[in-house]
């Protein structure tokens, strides 16, 4: 890897010139383009759902469904992010322009993973299931936000209006 370039501003900018070129040339970026919205579109119709179930009873089936269908989804955005890093930093995971998201992302897939034991395991009741699963979306939306965050300084140190 070579050394990070510095911005204007004296921060380290995300990409070296080399890096970018294999980020935009890369079909992975698109695959992860994607992705990241169809796992947001999944999410927010599952939350829609969990929370149903949690306030009226109802749709139980429903709601676990939509859960699985959206860790699917943060599954595969994961492993197809770990290939673009592979890609365009040379190492699969834990780059160190994305050291943080993907430890986060850790956590992430760690309660997300938790639900599925509790749910195939019948180690909770659907309502502390769906508690666990409240966890996973919160820190989702924690580490979706901390992407947004790097996607909008990459942009702003490329010069491309956000």
């Amino acid at each position: 890897m070579g050394m990070q370039s510095v911005c204007a501003g004296g921060q380290a900018t995300l990409y070296t010139p080399e890096q970018r070129t294999r980020r935009d040339r890369s079909i992975w970026t698109v695959v992860q383009g994607v992705l990241a919205p169809l796992q947001f579109l999944a999410f927010a119709v599952s939350l829609a759902l969990v929370l149903r179930f949690l306030v009226t009873g109802d749709g139980y089936g429903a709601a676990t469904w939509s859960i699985v269908v959206k860790t699917g989804f943060l599954y595969l955005i994961m492993i197809t992010g770990a290939i673009w890093e592979k890609e365009v930093f040379g190492q699969y995971l834990l780059a160190p322009a994305f050291y943080w998201e993907d430890m986060f992302s850790f956590a992430v897939i760690a309660l997300h993973t938790l639900y599925l034991i509790v749910l195939f395991g019948n180690a909770l009741s659907p309502e502390a299931q769906m508690l666990v699963a409240l966890a996973a979306y919160l820190l989702y939306v924690i580490n979706a936000g901390q992407f947004l965050l790097k996607l909008r300084r990459a942009r702003l140190q490329s010069g491309v209006v956000p």
